[in-house]
């Protein structure tokens, strides 16, 4: 007998965040997050429930758990796009259509409830964060801050209806030893107008990020999906990327002293999540410790240009001083940058990575469904 429970208790909220475990148990791509840290992404601490209504739902079968999904009705998001979509996220489930129809038919009757029109998904917990089933690339394992996922979700996905919104690429820039000539040209370009790149200042990082948010919501407000950033969400994320910034490849591009574009290169911290396996104890921290000296990849996470800037080759100039940021690391320890991830029609950016010579390897993929 299949049931869903909605989450009540910090046991619940305990299985929920464990279920990965038993579901990934084989699977050495797997990379989460430690307990005790995705326990803080589930709580209140996390400034997302401030904007944004949240249940959580378990689906079992004598006891034993088949599967788990949260339904998000996200305020900010209906007061912007004025759609009628809420979202469906942290899918996880055996590989069962039925299991798969009961999460997902239990989120559309959640939004359909609060008078929606669309489900959407998944979403971890916006576009600000991981978002989409990855549906190609599994051969590789995921970089910081991407979705990972069997390979049967997309097609359980089709099996209950769900269409496709949206693609979102990755792409692999394996390091070259130089960059081509026409990016440093196009990177004259900008420093000819009077562009400079700096380091963000790690000492007042709060002030930096501050700048990102200024070109972040004003570079992405035309995107698909797109949610401002806030001012208490800003503060989380540097609680979460402090202990992992390089000066050297967290730049910010200006003008006459204001901001004009921001590019981030993050470690690759998965690296260390597969080899600590959710745990945080004294041995742990002390692998993590040895480890984190020995990530070899990194992810572009961070890019913005303003509208007003854009085609004067400030993009190119931020990937040039980036490129020299990761030459300029002792040991040259990075082999290879994930750019991800980027919407499948943002051509302009698409055709940059691939004048770097990036290829595109991974794609994921956003469903949507109309409720009736």
């Amino acid at each position: 007998m299949l049931e869903i429970i909605e989450l009540v208790s910090k046991k619940d909220l305990l299985e929920f965040i464990r279920f990965p475990f038993s579901l990934y148990k084989d699977d050495p791509f797997f990379s989460p997050l430690p307990v005790m840290e995705q326990k803080r992404v589930f709580s209140h601490d996390n400034p997302f429930f401030n904007y944004a209504d949240i249940k959580f739902f378990l689906l079992r079968e004598e006891g034993r758990t088949l599967g788990r999904v949260a339904s998000i009705i996200n305020k900010r998001h209906l007061a912007i796009h004025k759609d009628g979509v809420g979202f469906f996220g942290f899918y996880e489930s055996v590989n069962d259509a039925k299991a798969a129809r009961m999460l997902l038919e239990k989120v559309s009757q959640e939004l359909k409830e609060a008078g929606l029109k669309a489900m959407r998904g998944p979403m971890n917990f916006s576009t600000n964060e991981e978002c989409g089933f990855l549906i190609e690339g599994f051969d590789w394992p995921p970089m910081i801050m991407t979705p990972y996922n069997p390979p049967y979700y997309g097609p359980l996905m089709e099996e209950c209806g769900m269409k496709k919104a949206k693609d979102l690429f990755a792409s692999m820039l394996p390091m070259p030893e130089e960059l081509p000539p026409k990016v440093n040209r196009v990177a004259d370009i900008a420093e000819k107008k009077g562009v400079r790149v700096r380091n963000v200042r790690m000492r007042h990082l709060k002030e930096e990020l501050r700048l990102f948010k200024e070109v972040y919501n004003s570079s992405w407000k035309e995107n698909w999906g797109f949610i401002p950033l806030m001012d208490d969400e800003l503060a989380h994320m540097a609680k979460k990327l402090k202990g992992i910034l390089i000066p050297e490849l967290t730049l910010i591009a200006e003008y006459d002293n204001s901001p004009v574009g921001f590019l981030g290169l993050v470690p690759d911290m998965n690296q260390v999540l597969r080899i600590i396996k959710g745990r945080l104890g004294p041995v742990e921290i002390i692998k993590a410790l040895y480890y984190s000296k020995r990530i070899d990849a990194l992810r572009l996470m961070l890019l913005g240009i303003k509208e007003e800037w854009r085609a004067k080759g400030v993009d190119a100039l931020l990937f040039a001083k980036g490129f020299e940021g990761i030459k300029g690391q002792k040991g040259d320890p990075f082999k290879k940058v994930e750019l991800s991830w980027l919407l499948e029609d943002n051509l302009p950016v698409i055709r940059i990575t691939e004048m770097m010579g990036a290829r595109l390897y991974k794609r994921f993929r956003v469903y949507e469904k109309e409720i009736k």
